[in-house]
């Protein structure tokens, strides 16, 4: 008796009715349609987009997800694009100041102006995740939280809102609160000690000759001392030194001088 022809391996493909995830480099047959909306994965790192794909979905069996390793192959899958209701896109360690990572997500923001764009990297700095919400981006989800955070990060862009990591918030609430117990700004730190006792004059309406008296110094040199003020302040005259002062210390002059 005969034995059965081999079975050629390279010619076997398995589908499962349960699988929702597809990677960009199996072959269009075998990926399973999609009757709901879609995440889209992209990231040059296969073992990254795979694991955070299927931790997706393990986590949330609504969640439908396809992955690509590059934009290229993302915008090629047409059949997926009005289905896809996120677009992930992986930043790696590259910074918003890379002009690659502002071409990416403007480019995809431009070309998918329905689609979210969701920004994952592995920084959590303040001005390197407002660079890329300028950019375009609905939300950044720093590579430091768990899954369960991404899962609600994303689910919040689907819905429209925006996600930002909680220790940004922090950074912008330290940030508001140094700028508003900010100590205020005094003479000194406008002007040399003689030039602070000047412009203290000048506010209150001092002539030269007083001004002199009072300081023990010549006209002269109160008047290169008002001259330098002025140039300080773009002031045209003496009186508007006065009314420029005034802005600046509403509650008084602060300083101290001899």
């Amino acid at each position: 008796m005969s034995r059965p022809p081999e079975a050629n391996v390279s010619n076997i493909g398995v589908i499962r009715n349960d699988c929702d995830f597809a990677d960009a480099g199996s072959s269009t047959e075998n990926r399973v349609r999609m009757h709901t909306s879609c995440i889209i994965i992209v990231d040059s790192r296969a073992l990254d987009r795979e694991c955070l794909a299927k931790g997706l979905m393990a986590n949330d069996a609504s969640i439908k997800v396809f992955s690509f390793g590059t934009i290229e192959e993302w915008q090629q899958a047409v059949d997926l694009h009005d289905r896809a209701s996120a677009i992930l896109l992986s930043l790696g360690s590259r910074t918003g100041g890379d002009a690659s990572v502002e071409a990416e997500i403007g480019g995809l923001a431009a070309t998918f102006k329905e689609i979210p764009i969701i920004a994952i990297g592995d920084l959590d700095n303040l001005s390197h995740i407002m660079k890329v919400l300028e950019y375009g981006a609905r939300s950044y989800i720093p590579t430091s939280v768990g899954l369960d955070v991404a899962i609600e990060a994303i689910r919040l862009a689907r819905a429209g809102g925006t996600f930002v990591p909680a220790s940004s918030l922090v950074a912008i609430h330290k940030r508001i609160a140094a700028e508003t117990t900010a100590p205020a700004p005094t003479l000194n730190t406008l002007f040399t000690a003689r030039q602070a006792a000047v412009v203290d004059a000048l506010r209150r309406g001092k002539a030269n000759k007083i001004i002199a008296y009072e300081l023990n110094l010549c006209e002269s040199t109160v008047k290169v001392h008002i001259r330098n003020i002025m140039k300080k302040l773009k002031a045209k005259n003496r009186t508007e030194v006065a009314f420029k002062i005034n802005d600046l210390f509403p509650h008084g002059v602060i300083g101290t001088y001899p």
